[in-house]
């Protein structure tokens, strides 16, 4: 089944979940640290894997961290190829001062936001949803 494109469409059905628990992103050097982990999500960059991970595991681990976020998933099976839905979305948070670390999963993103910040982004997101004016 093929996503969503159009960007009207995509914003009104958004449908925002706010996930359970505190997730951490950490860096490490060795992949093998993160045995009997479930790793959310990973990057490779030149400096180490960056992983995603709920915070009891990051710390079970020992792992450094100085972010703690909530994890928001947009309900919407929104295409890899549509244009605009990450603008808008990142745009309203901003203006609300909110900070938002983007996933693009092949049926949804995640976005994560401060823990402290969770409510609001969600009252936002809710907002953009509507046609509301932030």
């Amino acid at each position: 089944m093929a996503g969503e494109t159009s960007l009207a469409t995509l914003l009104r059905s958004m449908s925002p979940q706010l996930n359970d628990g505190e997730y951490v992103f950490c860096c490490i050097a060795d992949r093998s640290l993160l045995q009997d982990c479930e790793v959310l999500g990973s990057f490779r960059e030149r400096e180490g894997l960056t992983v995603i991970l709920p915070r009891q595991q990051a710390e079970r681990l020992g792992l450094a961290f100085d972010y703690v976020a909530a994890w928001i998933t947009l309900n919407v099976h929104s295409a890899l190829e549509a244009v605009g839905l990450t603008a808008a979305f990142a745009g309203a948070l901003g203006q609300a001062g909110i900070s938002c670390n983007v996933i693009a999963g092949f049926y949804h993103d995640h976005l994560f936001v401060g823990q402290a910040d969770a409510q609001r982004a969600m009252q936002v997101l809710q907002k953009l949803a509507a046609g509301e004016e932030q």
